[in-house]
């Protein structure tokens, strides 16, 4: 009927998530969402003692120890998938942060570079997998969009995403492709870059952000599950920090 909302799935029942970066934190998280939903989990992830302990936990129907990185490997796992996915989404990368006087310029160079080629590489590998109006979903920041000493090379991957997900939301249709800008989420990442800092920041926030809670990889993993689902959605970028690009610099 014209106008009418057309129906989605509530769950992920019979369906298959490849989650990318699986053994911790948002990866993690969202591989036990996708099993609360209903769906089975393909887990992926660099080290293959934390993957298993990982996978211990939530079952999946097939790991795969792969740095994304590599991109001959990554290559080769998506080929060697027994059938086509559903859904694919990669937590692999992390922030780099140095003032301009202390950055080691090959260093910046093969972080920025290999970031954006990471998220070439998954989506050109899993291209034939992934089902038509399936979901290619990539996890960003919101931390680069203040202008600060230090984030120079995160600012530029923070703006230079959401530019590769919409290019690629229309060269990859009718796949879906969508990316998750997270602000601070209470991660074991968020604990190794921060080290003994880390408790002072969880205190801010939770007095600052206008939730009065930190972000944790739960809620970051609901909204991933969310965009999976919702066959409307495509080649946007969807923030999720409790407000913290609300409140003043």
């Amino acid at each position: 009927m014209p106008g009418s909302i057309p129906h989605h799935p509530r769950d992920l029942a019979d369906q298959t998530v490849v989650v990318i970066g699986a053994s911790s934190g948002i990866g993690l998280a969202t591989a036990r969402h996708v099993r609360d939903c209903g769906g089975q989990v393909v887990m992926v992830g660099r080290n293959r003692e934390r993957l298993e302990q990982a996978a211990a936990e939530v079952r999946p129907v097939r790991t795969a120890t792969v740095d994304a990185a590599d991109f001959d490997r990554l290559q080769r796992f998506f080929q060697d998938l027994p059938g086509p996915v559903d859904h694919v989404i990669s937590t692999a990368g992390s922030p780099s942060y140095a003032p301009l006087a202390d950055m080691d310029l090959e260093e910046a160079r093969r972080h920025f570079g290999e970031r954006l080629a990471l998220t070439l590489g998954v989506a050109k590998y899993s291209r034939p997998v992934v089902r038509a109006a399936g979901t290619l979903l990539f996890i960003g920041g919101t931390g680069g969009r203040r202008p600060g000493v230090g984030r120079t090379v995160t600012a530029a991957l923070t703006a230079a995403l959401p530019a590769l997900t919409a290019n690629l939301a229309l060269e990859l249709a009718p796949v879906r492709v969508n990316l998750i800008a997270a602000g601070f989420v209470d991660t074991p990442l968020s604990a190794s870059l921060l080290g003994d800092q880390l408790e002072a920041r969880r205190e801010e926030l939770r007095a600052t952000l206008p939730i009065r809670r930190v972000v944790g990889p739960d809620d970051v993993a609901a909204l991933a599950v969310h965009i999976m689902v919702n066959e409307a959605l495509t080649g946007a970028t969807y923030d999720i920090d409790g407000g913290q690009q609300l409140l003043p610099a």
